[in-house]
């Protein structure tokens, strides 16, 4: 610092030149203007420098702090999906569980219905049949009495003359008239 107001206060003494030239000793202008230069900026750039290191500074540590707080964002952002899909996870595990037991119960019901189904077709089915064997048999049976009748009043018809027909109603009628007395 010594040197630098030195070189300041002798600059006062100086005369000045009358023209401007290049000065070829190098020993003598170089120290000269490099301390000068070097003087100026660690004067004046020692401000400036510590205001461009302090609003670096300041802008790297805002920086951090937002991204601080993005990646609190985000985390709570992670941890809130996180959770939603945990809920989905276990809802679709309800809805998985409750549909097959859904899936059972209709096949189970499914079962039991084709069952009593059937059950009640093979009722159907048997009581058709008692139903077609006993017309069957009442046709049969109708068929055998008519033959049967055709062939006693066949019979009965070559057989029966005029007195055995008399006969026959005089009985007849002597049974009616018995009966009639009984219940009189």
């Amino acid at each position: 610092m010594k040197n630098i107001t030195d070189f300041c206060v002798s600059l006062g003494y100086w005369p000045s030149a009358g023209s401007f030239g290049f000065n070829t000793d190098i020993l003598a202008t170089n120290p000269i203007n490099l301390s000068v230069v070097l003087g100026v900026l660690i004067f004046f750039g020692k401000g400036v420098l510590n205001d461009l290191l302090d609003n670096r500074k300041q802008r790297i540590l805002s920086t951090i702090r937002n991204s601080e707080e993005l990646r609190k964002g985000a985390i709570e952002q992670l941890e809130r999906a996180r959770a939603r899909l945990r809920k989905v996870e276990i809802d679709a595990d309800e809805y998985r569980m409750n549909g097959y037991s859904e899936i059972e119960r209709e096949k189970v019901n499914l079962i039991n219905a084709t069952s009593d189904s059937l059950e009640r077709l093979e009722n159907y089915k048997n009581e058709t049949l008692h139903f077609e064997q006993q017309r069957a048999i009442n046709q049969v049976r109708q068929r055998v009495f008519q033959q049967a009748l055709q062939g006693a009043l066949g019979t009965l018809n070559s057989c029966l003359n005029s007195e055995l027909h008399f006969r026959t109603i005089s009985a007849n009628i002597g049974t009616l008239g018995a009966m009639e007395k009984i219940t009189d």
